[in-house]
């Protein structure tokens, strides 16, 4: 699934397309999954006419015609130019008044992940009022972000993938920021050091910088990035080596419900000293409050947890980016947000 950058890189392709351009024709397939509290055709009906004025991010796959489609890495061997493309959910066609070119522009979603809703002002509703830092428009200070970190108990792989904290990263990006900072996916927030944490904020913009400059493109990524030799999960020989020469030794591990990659010798996870405090706490427990703590382990409930401790096995949240496109006309002000699993288009306009 798409991630930051590539979100980014669809933003640029939609501007260069559809910027002044009116839409003079609407092309939508039904899908009552994707198409959330709005039918295929009212979605049609409401942007035709409009005209594109500003496209603008924040944090799914789109494909202009005679393009091939975005892909968060190089593209798989089935990928066409065919026309219209399979698993489209709409296709808009796009005409410059004064020029009279012609584009088409169509949002692909084959594994229905998408959602597409109607917002009055999508940046200060929810889902896209309700999302972290953008790494790329508003990184926070050190302290802001060491702030946010130390706070949370969970792993910190999970608190990457959290969108409430910081939108727009995903998957092999968490891993990218934590490889490079040397940090182990499992290691908990609150016990990261003051120079893991200054790190760790430096990469989390650098990363996304790097992958936004390369125009999303894996192919102009830095050899020494990890995302160059993690796939294929151990089936096949990687070249990543260690600051001494030797070969590096890549292994995963599950972390908030997703695969991590990390370097073994590069990404150690320290003694935890949380659990360190909890023995000390339980060598002070009373015979009574022991004898509840031995009721307590034999249970088969769920002990309640803080809203910000995470269980390593758990689903992630989905990764959510927007795209904004501004549509002239007059009247009233309607967006659509079109949500791709980790990101999202909204479009904006007047009837």
């Amino acid at each position: 699934m798409p991630e930051l950058p590539e979100v980014e890189r669809a933003t640029e392709v939609i501007r260069e397309v559809a910027i002044g351009k009116r839409i003079e024709k609407v092309e939508t397939t039904q899908d009552e999954i994707v198409f959330s509290e709005v039918a295929h055709t009212e979605f049609a009906q409401e942007i035709t006419g409009r005209k594109v004025i500003r496209v603008g991010r924040y944090g799914p796959i789109p494909q202009v015609k005679g393009e091939l489609p975005i892909h968060y890495k190089s593209g798989p061997k089935s990928a066409t130019k065919d026309w219209p493309p399979r698993f489209y959910k709409f296709i808009l066609h796009l005409t410059d008044d004064n020029t009279e070119e012609t584009a088409q522009l169509a949002f692909l979603d084959a594994r229905r992940l998408g959602r597409i809703r109607l917002r009055a002002s999508p940046l200060t509703e929810p889902p896209v009022s309700e999302l972290g830092f953008d790494p790329i428009l508003c990184m926070p200070s050190l302290d802001e972000f060491s702030g946010a970190v130390l706070k949370r108990t969970c792993p910190m792989k999970a608190l990457l993938l959290d969108q409430s904290f910081s939108a727009g990263v995903g998957n092999w990006v968490a891993d990218e920021i934590l490889y490079n900072a040397r940090i182990h996916p499992e290691h908990r927030c609150n016990t990261l050091s003051l120079e893991r944490l200054t790190a760790l904020h430096h990469y989390t913009s650098k990363v996304c910088t790097i992958a936004v400059a390369a125009n999303a493109d894996d192919r102009r990524y830095p050899d020494h990035w990890l995302f160059k030799h993690r796939w294929g999960k151990g089936k096949k020989e990687h070249s990543l080596r260690l600051p001494s020469g030797d070969p590096a030794t890549i292994k995963w591990v599950t972390v908030g419900g997703r695969t991590s990659a990390y370097v073994e010798e590069l990404q150690t996870l320290p003694v935890n000293p949380i659990d360190t405090t909890k023995k000390r706490i339980i060598r002070k427990q009373t015979a009574k409050t022991k004898r509840q703590a031995d009721v307590d382990e034999q249970s088969d409930l769920t002990p309640l947890s803080d809203s910000s401790e995470y269980d390593v096995r758990a689903s992630p949240t989905k990764k959510q980016k927007s795209v904004h496109l501004c549509l002239e006309g007059a009247g009233a002000i309607s967006e659509y947000p079109i949500e791709e699993g980790p990101s999202r288009y909204f479009m904006k306009g007047d009837e």
